[in-house]
């Protein structure tokens, strides 16, 4: 079974072992994908070693660390009407791609399908899972899953024209939560975004990582994106309550500081959601009050 609908887009930073991992396990699936790598600037022989042991895999290396925003270079060398974006410790499971392509392909209003999170070794779910399950927001009848309010992007296959329509990642915010602005911005152009429990994505979390950093950066693309897209008065409850709520830290201080020091690029793109929009993001945050996943600004 082939299937030439999706592509998969991997971005990756000096993590070479747990690249060639993922590599192997996308070489095994039966819809045998096109596989575009990002090396955003690794210092461990990463592009080499792609190269040799995945002569057919796309690398892309645009010299610098791009984060989120090397998923929008390779989006240029997707001719697929379907992306399935994944990390570098992370991996589809076989047949995910087809059936989440059959939903896409069946449902034309539907922009992204999120898939089930295993973590690994372990084979357990993600907590997160049950988020998603649970979704608080209402969807049309015909929509084949639970409606999202935002997407995991390492467990997400997307239209690849709603992606590019809305603007893909946005370049300033790099990693860390940095769905949230583009989903809100794919349902403001009339899209939904659907979870699908019978789908499946292997995470085996990387230990090379730095959890601070990333909590740092969550925070600060949380204040970006109630700032860019909220109501004033929403933007500002939302704002105190964070301010309420972080870690007491550093990371947070740093973080609060790098969000305010950009309020003029902020104001100047700033666009309001329409209410309906809006309205789901409300639900969501009641929700995830109540929630005990991860979350980078836990």
């Amino acid at each position: 079974m082939t299937d030439p609908r999706t592509t998969v887009v991997v971005i990756t930073h000096n993590r070479c072992p747990e690249l060639l991992r993922t590599l192997d396990h996308l070489a095994e699936l039966p819809e045998r994908p096109r596989v575009i790598v990002t090396d955003n600037a690794s210092t461990d022989g990463t592009g080499e070693a792609v190269t040799r042991h995945h002569p057919d895999v796309l690398l892309l290396c645009p010299g610098r660390n791009l984060g989120a925003v090397g998923r929008n270079l390779a989006m240029r060398h997707v001719h697929t009407p379907y992306v399935a974006f994944c990390d570098d410790d992370s991996w589809w499971a076989p047949g995910a791609l087809s059936g989440a392509a059959d939903l896409l392909d069946r449902h034309p209003a539907v922009g992204a399908v999120t898939a089930r999170i295993v973590v690994e070794p372990g084979g357990t779910e993600d907590p997160v899972v049950t988020e998603l399950r649970n979704s608080p927001i209402r969807g049309p009848s015909w929509l084949p899953g639970p409606a999202l309010g935002s997407f995991l992007a390492a467990a997400t296959v997307l239209c690849a024209d709603a992606f590019r329509a809305a603007g893909g990642f946005h370049p300033r915010l790099w990693l860390g939560g940095e769905e949230e602005l583009l989903a809100a911005d794919l349902a403001a152009d009339g899209w939904w975004l659907t979870y699908a429990d019978h789908l499946t994505v292997h995470h085996q979390p990387s230990v090379a990582r730095d959890a601070t950093l990333r909590r740092a950066h969550g925070i600060r693309n949380t204040l970006w994106f109630t700032w860019l897209r909220r109501p004033a008065g929403r933007a500002l409850r939302r704002t105190l309550h964070l301010a309420r709520t972080v870690p007491r830290d550093t990371a947070s201080l740093h973080a609060f500081a790098e969000a305010a020091a950009a309020l003029p690029w902020v104001l100047r793109e700033r666009r309001v959601l329409p209410a309906e929009v809006e309205s789901r993001l409300r639900l969501l945050e009641a929700a995830q009050r109540q929630s005990t996943a991860r979350r980078y600004i836990g």
